[in-house]
C-alpha cells in the first residue's frame, strides 16, 4: 500500500518506520517546510493519507484529501466540534475518513472496558470518579483527546456525571477549579518525557478502584494509525476508530 504522511515530526517518523516494516511504501511526506508539495497530484500518488499535524491545519488537510479523492486517517485532535459538517461533506462526496483521539490498540481496549466499568459503577453511587492524565511538557492541548474520550465514555454511562472540567498542573503552576458534584474532573499533568498515562479513579470512604493505561512509547499510537490505514483502504465512508474493532462479538 502507498501511504502519504501529513505531518513529519516525531509521530510521522515513527509511523513511517512502522509502515515500512509492514511492507508499505511512503510516497509523500509533508511538513511545514514543504507545504508547496501538498497538491492533489501528489496526494493521488497514495492509496491512503495519514494525518498527524496540528488543530490549526487539520481541517484544511482533510479538505485537501477530499479534493484529491484519497482516504485519510486523522490522528490530530482539537477539531471534533466540526465532526457533523465534516461527516456530511465526507458522505455527500463519497469520500473516506477515519478519526480517533488515539489509535493505539491498547487504548481502544481501555476505552471499551472504561465504558463497561462506568455502566457497572452506576449501581454504586457512593463512589465518586475522576480522570487523571499525564503527558510530556511539549503536549500543547489539555486535556488530551484520549482523556476526553475516556471522560465521555464515563458520562454516557454514569448518571451522576453530566459534563467534564479540566485542571492543568505543570511544574510551575496549577489551575484552580471548583468541581460540582455533577462534573467529572480531568486532572492534566505535564511532566517531561512521559508518552501518556491515563487513570480512571473510583473513590469511596472505604476503598478506591484505579483503572490505568500507560504508554511506554509512541509506537502503539503509530502502529494503530497504520492498522487504520490498512482497514480503510478501498472503503468509503466516515468512521471512528471503533469500527476497526469487533468488541461486541
Amino acid at each position: 500500500m502507498k501511504i502519504a504522511l501529513l505531518g513529519y515530526g516525531k509521530m510521522g517518523k515513527i509511523i513511517e518506520k512502522i509502515a515500512l516494516s509492514r511492507k508499505h511504501e511512503i510516497v509523500l511526506t509533508i511538513d511545514h517546510d514543504n507545504l508547496h508539495d501538498l497538491t492533489p497530484e501528489n496526494l493521488q500518488k497514495a492509496d491512503v493519507v495519514i494525518e498527524f499535524t496540528m488543530p490549526a491545519s487539520v481541517l484544511s488537510n482533510i479538505e485537501h484529501c477530499f479534493n484529491a479523492g484519497v482516504p485519510v486517517v486523522v490522528g490530530t485532535t482539537g477539531w471534533y466540534d466540526k465532526i457533523p459538517e465534516i461527516k456530511q461533506r465526507c458522505e455527500e462526496g463519497n469520500h473516506t475518513l477515519m478519526y480517533a483521539s488515539n489509535f493505539s490498540v491498547g487504548v481502544n481496549i481501555f476505552f471499551h472496558v472504561n465504558r463497561l466499568l462506568a455502566k457497572m459503577m452506576n449501581n454504586y453511587p457512593h463512589y465518586d470518579v475522576q480522570v487523571e492524565e499525564i503527558h510530556h511538557i511539549q503536549k500543547m492541548d489539555a486535556p488530551s483527546g484520549t482523556a476526553i474520550t475516556i471522560a465521555e465514555g464515563i458520562i454516557e454511562n454514569l448518571d451522576s456525571k453530566s459534563e467534564w472540567v479540566n485542571v492543568l498542573t505543570t511544574d510551575d503552576k496549577s489551575d484552580d477549579e471548583t468541581v460540582d458534584a455533577n462534573q467529572l474532573l480531568i486532572e492534566s499533568m505535564r511532566i517531561d518525557s512521559v508518552p501518556g498515562t491515563h487513570t480512571v479513579i473510583y473513590d469511596s470512604e472505604v476503598d478506591s478502584i484505579e483503572f490505568k493505561h500507560t504508554a511506554h512509547n509512541r509506537n502503539g499510537f503509530a502502529l494503530g494509525a497504520v492498522l487504520a490505514a490498512e482497514w480503510v483502504h478501498n472503503k468509503k465512508g466516515f468512521y471512528s476508530v471503533e469500527a476497526m474493532f469487533d468488541f461486541n462479538s
